[in-house]
This record gives C-alpha cells, structure tokens and sequence, in this order.
C-alpha cells in the first residue's frame, strides 16, 4: 500500500490542479460534443477521441514531471528536426486533397507542422534566454529569421490554419521578450503595404475564403456554405439552446466538418448562449492560469514560453469561434480541448505539461 500512495503521489506531485480541472472540464464538453455530432456513425470515434484523451494526458503527465532545464536542453534540436522534416514534406510529402502535410513512415504518417507549434516558441525562448543580458536589435531579427522560416515551408504546402498558430506562438514569444512598439507600429505599416503583393500570391481557395467571408451568400452552395450553416446553428441556439442531442441542423447534416473545425456550431446549437457563456468562462480560467503562472516564473525562458502557449491557446480559441461565427476566413483551426482529433490534442496536452512543468519546478530551477 506504501508503494503505491507514494506512486500516485509521484505522479500527482507536478499536478497543477486548477489547470487540469479546467482543461478536463473543457474535455468533457468536447466528448459530449463529439457523441452529438457522430451519434449517427455508432459509438467509434467517441471511443478513439477516449483514447486519444489517454494518450494525450500521458504525454501531459510525463512533460510536467520534466524540469524546464530539461526541456530547454531540447529546444534546439527538436526545431532542427522540425524544419529537416517541413524539407522533408516539401520534397517527399503525401499530397491529400491537394496539400502536401504528411511525411509517411511506414505504419503512420505525421504532419510535422505539429512539431512546430511548440519548438518555436521553446526556441524562441531559449534564444532569448542565452542573450538575455545584452539583448540588442539584431536579436530580434534573428528571432524573426527563425520565425519565418518554419512558416514559409508551411505556408507552401499550403496550411494557413497551422502557420497561423505556429506565426502566433513565436510572435508571442518575440513580444514578451521585449519587442519595441516602433518596430510593431512598422511591422504593422509593412504587412498593411504588402497586402495587395499578398493578396496575387494566395492559392485560389484562400482568395475564396476572404470573398466568402465579406459576402457569404455570394455563393451559397459552394464556398459560402460552411459559414452559412454554421451561423444558422449558432443563431437557432437561442438563449438557452435546443437541447443536447436535438440540434436540427446537427443531426439533419447541414453542418459541415461538425466533429472537427466546426464543432463549436454543434454546441452552440444544442446549449445557445448560456453554454457559449460557460465555454468562455472556462477559456478565460484557462488563460488567466496560465498567464498567472508565467508572472510567477522564475527565468525569462519559462515567463517567455508559460506566456506565449498560454496565448496559443487563446489563439486557437478565437480563431476557430471566429471563423465558425462568420467573423473570421475558414481557415481549419480546431477548437481546443473539445475538437476531435488526436495529433492537435497532444500538441495541447503537452503545451498544458509544460505549464505545470514551470509551475511545479519554480522553486527548483536555479536563474
């Protein structure tokens, strides 16, 4: 019996509780989202979403029990791999539904995009932890080389959704370390000039998806559709919603991608406001805890990397709320936590290790 309290309290000594209350809250809405949405296909992919929760929440467990040392030890490498496997997708890639994503291995195929969203910001940090006391202009420059050239070989493939976020968790990074508000203010003016050279240098479906946002109806039943049917669940919700299990534009399949990109247009169906009121109170929790722990770490790398994934996760939120409410392009981000799928959930269980990681070892880790 000895043996075992003290297993459980091994494991549950870098348990940041309110953390993981929040984030497993947030689990099961999205389980009971997903059974919603699939209830027709059987009971399969709730099962997997299941197993893919497991999976996930080993990963976070192992990760929190790694001190930040260790992690930065890893950050270098581990973007190194990330960029040899984005060439690796650019030249030897699987091309699905016209995007070349996926490295195949055999048994599996990855999507090393993944990687990414958290070697950036841990090679940011790391970066701006080995030059924190002479920190000059060059650094950030060379912090935005880094930056940009993950983004540039996602973006060819293409994937704006995911070089969206891997863009965010590195300029989060860059900006908590001390970025000049004359450099943003010109960052700002440049993108501003550079949007009509842009603009010629999107794929056609991305142009459609600026179009269809500013006029949905302009093509009701082609590119027009997913934002249609998406705000029409979500305005049908009401205050109070239709009830669990009873959203007509849910199970009469007018909702497109309903387990995935646009699950929150099945919950704001079913729960209306109410349950959209409770879902951002619980995205809220989740941010001020993370920022909460940033404020109280004890070196820039983890305040710079506790604060930048905490961001993240704002991101993926309002971005995915965005565009299914039709304020934002449809760009294929999940919504966190509650999406189902299994590759993004580890990328966020271990970006949630991580912050229990800096939280539980700040006592230990030497400046």
């Amino acid at each position: 019996m000895k043996l075992i309290k003290r297993l459980i309290q091994g494991i549950f000594a870098h348990l940041d509780l309110p953390l993981f209350m929040i984030v497993m809250a947030l689990m099961g809405i999205g389980l009971m989202s997903i059974y919603s949405a699939t209830a027709s296909d059987g009971f399969w992919k709730l099962d997997r979403q299941l197993i893919n929760i497991a999976a996930s929440t080993v990963v976070m467990f192992a990760v929190a029990r790694t001190p930040p040392q260790t992690l930065m030890r890893f950050a270098v490498p581990l973007y190194l791999l990330g960029l040899v496997l984005l060439i690796a997708v650019a030249l030897f890639g699987i091309v699905v539904n016209g995007s070349r994503r996926w490295i195949s291995l055999g048994v599996m195929r990855i999507q090393p995009s993944e990687i990414m969203k958290i070697a950036m910001p841990l090679m940011l940090a790391w970066y701006f932890q080995k030059h924190e006391s002479m920190l000059r202009g060059k650094h950030f420059f060379v912090a935005g080389i880094i930056l940009l050239l993950p983004i540039a070989l996602v973006l060819k493939q293409p994937d704006l959704g995911t070089s969206l976020l891997i863009g965010a968790a590195g300029f989060f990074v860059i900006f908590f370390a001390g970025l000049p508000w004359k450099v943003m203010l010109g960052m700002g003016a440049a993108f501003g000039a550079a949007m009509p050279m842009m603009w010629s240098m999107m794929h056609d479906y991305q142009r459609r998806r600026v179009l269809t946002l500013l006029d949905p109806s302009s093509d009701p039943l082609g590119a027009g559709y997913h934002i249609i049917q998406s705000t029409i669940a979500i305005g049908s919700g009401g205050g109070l919603g239709k009830g669990y299990l009873n959203g007509t534009q849910t199970h009469l399949e007018f909702i497109p991608e309903k387990h995935t990109d646009f699950i929150f247009a099945v919950f704001s169906e079913e729960w209306g406001l109410l349950g959209n009121g409770v879902l951002l109170v619980l995205f809220t929790l989740l941010i001020g805890r993370g920022l909460m722990i940033a404020a109280a770490a004890p070196t820039l790398f983890s305040r710079l990397l506790a604060g930048a994934l905490t961001l993240v996760f704002f991101i993926y939120a309002f971005v995915n709320m965005g565009m299914v409410s039709g304020i934002l392009p449809v760009v294929g981000v999940p919504l966190p936590f509650i999406s189902y799928g299994g590759t993004a959930l580890v990328t966020l269980m271990l970006g949630v290790g991580i912050l229990m990681s800096i939280h539980t070892h700040r006592m230990l880790v030497k400046k």
